[in-house]
């Protein structure tokens, strides 16, 4: 078995894969003040194969350095096995052609991995998270680079406690996008604002980089975005997660041919 955690800025999302199977995921809050007890109790529970004695290595991307030892200890306490932390350093058999590699989040290194196991190049990948990502994957295994754009739901929380006569509202996509109340302007301005975002990104990534590229989108969001977006060709809220996996089976290899 193989235990991938990716810490983002709001959840941690986990996944069991058992083989290249993934069998099951668990989402939860990017809570910054659970200790290293609470986390390995709320693994065990998640997972209770871990506490059977199972062998299970554990691979794990974060965006956030405060709970990547946090995770990282709890899951060696639990599994007894080393955990793989994603970094620029790990992807081998990925070009990144970041000025600085070790800038691009382990989060869209696990990505592009993915793509170019799951899917094909040229591709964009949209990632809707705490930001909103968009990363350029070229054939010959190379990460080129991408767009980071404030997140669509961190962008109506901070446009909500701004603006003194907004209040909160549901995010979703209204049925007219010229709104009639003040929560269906909302609404059509955030979600149709997100989704042409989408579309103008991928558009002038595609004419700059002269590319027909796939369209990947994962994330919160991603399903209802791809509803209504003109470039999304397919939504994979797992990319993540299966990209861990296969940089963990990269590395595993590489070491039993050393």
């Amino acid at each position: 078995m193989l235990l991938a955690i990716d810490i983002g800025n709001t959840d941690v999302t986990l996944g069991l894969f058992s083989g290249k199977r993934l069998a099951r995921t668990f989402r939860v809050s990017t809570e910054a003040r659970r200790t290293v007890d609470e986390v390995a109790l709320l693994l065990s529970q998640v997972f209770p194969e871990m506490k059977r004695g199972r062998a299970c290595d554990v691979v794990l991307a974060s965006v956030v350095p405060a709970q990547t030892r946090r995770f990282a200890d709890a899951a060696r306490r639990l599994t007894r096995a080393e955990p793989l932390e994603v970094t620029s350093r790990v992807a081998h058999g990925l070009a990144i052609e970041y000025l600085d590699p070790e800038a691009v989040g382990a989060d869209r290194i696990a990505n592009a991995v993915a793509v170019l196991e799951r899917y094909k190049a040229p591709a964009i990948i949209v990632d809707f998270g705490t930001a909103t990502t968009f990363d350029v994957v070229l054939t010959g295994r190379r990460y080129r680079g991408g767009v980071i754009v404030p997140g669509v739901v961190t962008g109506a929380e901070n446009l909500i406690r701004r603006a003194a006569r907004l209040g909160s509202f549901e995010l979703r996509p209204p049925a007219r996008v010229v709104g009639r109340t003040t929560e269906e302007s909302l609404q059509s301005g955030v979600f149709y604002g997100a989704v042409g975002q989408v579309d103008s990104i991928v558009r002038r990534i595609a004419k700059e980089e002269r590319i027909r590229p796939t369209v990947i989108a994962t994330g919160g969001l991603a399903e209802a975005i791809a509803a209504y977006s003109e470039t999304i060709d397919k939504v994979d809220v797992d990319l993540t997660l299966h990209g861990l996996r296969a940089l963990h089976a990269r590395r595993k290899s590489g070491r039993k041919r050393s």
